[in-house]
């Protein structure tokens, strides 16, 4: 049970990273009208970096796929830990009407690393 829990999540968590990534080149979700003002300041000075948002896109389209393929999950994990901590810093800092469900992904992301632990044991050694 525990597995299937574990795979839907992974599914879902991995198709989610896989969307914010091709939105990213394409553009196709609406920004809210309701943003805050400070987060449309941070998001102009990101797209300032020229290379700055496609790299992240190309991570989270990578660790997506990579987080949905039950072998290569554990490496997905890893992939997306540091947007993951981005997303955390600026939901905290900037808008926490989204942190429940940054905390949520956090979680999960968390859930599979813990659970792939001894596949990373060898980098620390």
């Amino acid at each position: 049970m525990k597995k299937k829990i574990l795979l839907v999540l992974s599914v879902l968590f991995g198709l989610m990273f896989i969307n914010a990534g091709l939105n990213k080149f394409f553009n196709y979700m609406p920004v809210p009208d309701d943003l805050p003002e400070n987060m449309i300041k941070i998001m102009g000075a990101m797209a300032e970096i020229s290379w700055l948002m496609p790299l992240v896109a190309v991570v989270e389209i990578l660790g997506g796929i990579l987080f949905i393929t039950p072998k290569y999950r554990a490496l997905g994990a890893i992939m997306i830990f540091p947007i993951m901590v981005g997303i955390m810093l600026t939901h905290t800092i900037n808008d926490p009407s989204g942190l429940p469900m940054a905390l949520a992904f956090l979680a999960i992301n968390l859930w599979v690393i813990f659970e792939n632990r001894a596949k990373y044991m060898p980098m620390i050694k």
